[in-house]
């Protein structure tokens, strides 16, 4: 490839580096452009650790021809079982520990490098394989690097030129597939740490202190029935998996039904269920609680079986004017929701143990139910809450949904479950 045609390529992945190109493009149209212009690329991948709660990296394939392998992929942990030996047979393994940054491979007489022999049966003759380490102030948790090969059907391999070519082009790429890997940083550290809406607000520019939006919305507070106790007589290596267990089943739940997660407060989660139709909205908070008792009773099966201890939750559910936005101090804000309606729905699930009720939901929550839904909650008294000035009567779930099959699929419709 001559030096006008790298210059050209070099500019086209830059500009779509820029524009936030999907990495697959990235590569897809990457390889297509070198084949153009006369380097016969059969394969091209490309992968990348990343910063995720689950996955350790992503990876981004192309081939010359259509294949079952899927344009994108993503890979777990590299550091035990399977994932670890394929790892440290792989090329990449080797030229990490011995500190290449290329390395050419006749596949003709391959090493004995992971998946080598499979590319040589599909008829692909050399590889070429690098490693472009980021340095210390381009790391990002375990994204050191970008890694990839490329691949030739080509008997005399990618020749000096060829291989020149790439030795250029091949960091620019990588410059771009980074550039892309940090924005998906950025949106998962969102949503993992802030919450799905919160997480958007924030990548729109909403991050000055102060900055919130008044908003009517469906609140949800619910916490662990005993949890106190339950992790007083648990090993200390027991305490994290079973929070994480029931967190994972409450936050599902709410998920699952259209709210967003606004903040973990121990073993309690903050919710909220927002729309242009209150009323819908709180027809979501019921489908989330009532997916959260489906949820838990899997999780109570399981964790039973395994002879680890159970539990189940408490909901509090309330509706009123909340301030949706920045609060804090000039270098440590949370975005979250404010205002006394936050402070009675935390109340009224705090109510649930003194009445042995799982579930309870405010005067205001069920005078904004439609005529169906009203039929489905009873009053359970009128309280005065802690900290609140006004009594009100505080409704739970019919005993008949529970006793009653028929009733009981009655209010599963009216969820939509």
């Amino acid at each position: 490839m001559d030096l006008a045609p790298r210059v050209q390529l070099m500019n086209w992945l830059v500009s779509q580096g820029l524009t936030s190109l999907p990495e697959n493009d990235l590569i897809r149209g990457f390889c297509e452009r070198c084949r153009a212009e006369g380097l016969e690329l059969s394969r091209g991948l490309v992968f990348i650790d990343t910063l995720h709660p689950i996955f350790e990296g992503r990876g981004f394939r192309w081939n010359d021809h259509e294949t079952n392998e899927a344009d994108s992929f993503e890979y777990v942990s590299t550091s035990e079982g399977s994932s670890a030996r394929n790892w440290r047979r792989s090329v990449f393994y080797h030229m990490i520990e011995n500190d290449h940054d290329e390395m050419l491979i006749d596949l003709a007489a391959p090493p004995d490098f992971s998946l080598v022999e499979e590319l040589a049966a599909s008829g692909h003759r050399h590889m070429l394989a690098f490693v472009h380490r980021f340095g210390e102030a381009g790391t990002i948790g375990e994204m050191d690097c970008v890694y990839s090969y490329f691949l030739t059907r080509r008997a005399g391999g990618f020749g000096e030129q060829g291989r020149s070519a790439l030795r250029d082009l091949v960091p620019v790429l990588g410059l771009a597939i980074k550039s892309a890997a940090q924005v998906d940083i950025a949106r998962t550290l969102g949503r993992v740490y802030l919450g799905r809406d919160a997480s958007e607000q924030v990548l729109r520019g909403k991050i000055s202190r102060g900055v919130t939006e008044r908003i009517k919305a469906v609140l949800w507070f619910s916490d662990l029935r005993g949890s106190t106790a339950i992790s007083e007589r648990i090993g200390p290596d027991e305490i994290i998996p079973f929070l994480n267990d029931y967190a994972q089943a409450s936050i599902d739940a709410v998920h699952e039904a259209g709210g967003d997660v606004l903040k973990l407060i121990g073993d309690g989660v903050l919710a909220m269920f927002t729309g242009e139709d209150l009323t819908a909205a709180k027809r979501a908070a019921l489908r989330a609680e009532h997916r959260l008792r489906r949820n838990m009773a899997a999780l109570n099966a399981r964790r039973a079986e395994a002879g680890r201890p159970t539990t189940t939750a408490y909901v509090g559910l309330h509706v009123g004017e909340v301030f949706y936005g920045n609060i804090g101090s000039e270098d440590r804000l949370d975005f979250t929701v404010v205002g006394p309606a936050v402070n009675e729905v935390s109340r009224i699930a705090s109510m649930c143990s003194s009445i042995d009720r799982e579930l309870l939901a405010s005067s205001d929550f069920h005078a904004g139910l439609d005529p169906a839904g009203r039929r489905y909650l009873v009053s359970t008294g009128r309280f005065a809450l802690r900290g609140i000035g006004r009594a009100q009567d505080l409704y739970t779930l019919d005993p008949d949904i529970a006793a009653n099959e028929a009733v009981a699929g009655s209010y599963v419709r009216y969820l939509g479950s």
